[in-house]
């Protein structure tokens, strides 16, 4: 069961402006990984269903984070199906995000009060997911989309949540082109964890990443 319904995990989203993207095959990179996220601020996390056994992987780091980082929404992503939808949220995920729009995911997540965030790369796209009840839409992939679509489509649809996710980057210059087109909040995925640090296990650059990253979006708010 979900620890945190829609409601708290949108509030996590929007509070802190960033959902790090991430996948391991190692639960113990990952658990450290969500740990050093955790620890620069960020409350909500999107654990990637890119590999095999990754709902093994995703069962053990939703009970660490139970302990460790109590305050911690876990969602899954890369959802295409509502079979799979299902199975992670029996696993314990508070959200649950895709790449592509699927309206029976929306059942499955509307029945337990679920957050799901489907990827969009239109205006009828947003638009269709908000009638299933998705309060959260994805702009997907945003560095093909562009900060346009985003401003286009909150024109005449002003009331929408929308999370960009693809090609952000945590430097000041792309985060604040998003917030100022008026995003709810970015996904974060490679640029937040270069394959060499994850490596090296440097938990603490991700940290200062996370941190930093927040830090921009606050200072975007008050602008």
């Amino acid at each position: 069961m979900a620890k945190f319904d829609k409601i708290a995990v949108l509030a996590k989203m929007g509070a802190t402006g960033v959902v790090p993207v991430f996948y391991h095959k190692d639960p113990e990179v990952a658990k450290q990984v969500v740990k050093a996220c955790y620890e620069g601020g960020i409350r909500a996390f999107e654990f990637t269903n890119r590999g095999d056994f990754a709902h093994e992987v995703f069962a053990e780091v939703v009970k660490f984070a139970a302990k460790e980082c109590p305050e911690m929404a876990m969602g899954v992503g890369s959802i295409v199906d509502p079979a799979t939808a299902a199975l992670y949220i029996q696993l314990g995920a508070c959200f649950v995000v895709g790449p592509l729009f699927n309206p029976e995911i929306s059942r499955i997540c509307n029945r337990r009060l679920v957050a799901y965030t489907p990827g969009c790369g239109s205006v009828s796209e947003v638009g269709a997911a908000q009638e299933t009840g998705c309060d959260l839409c994805k702009v997907f992939p945003g560095d093909v989309l562009g900060t346009k679509f985003v401003k286009g489509l909150l024109a005449p649809m002003p009331w929408s949540k929308l999370m960009v996710t693809g090609g952000v980057e945590p430097t000041k210059e792309n985060i604040e082109g998003w917030m100022k087109a008026g995003v709810f909040c970015v996904g974060m995925g490679s640029k937040l964890f270069p394959s060499d640090k994850v490596a090296a296990q440097d938990w603490q650059y991700v940290t200062d990443k996370c941190a930093e990253a927040l830090a921009i979006v606050a200072d975007c708010r008050k602008k």
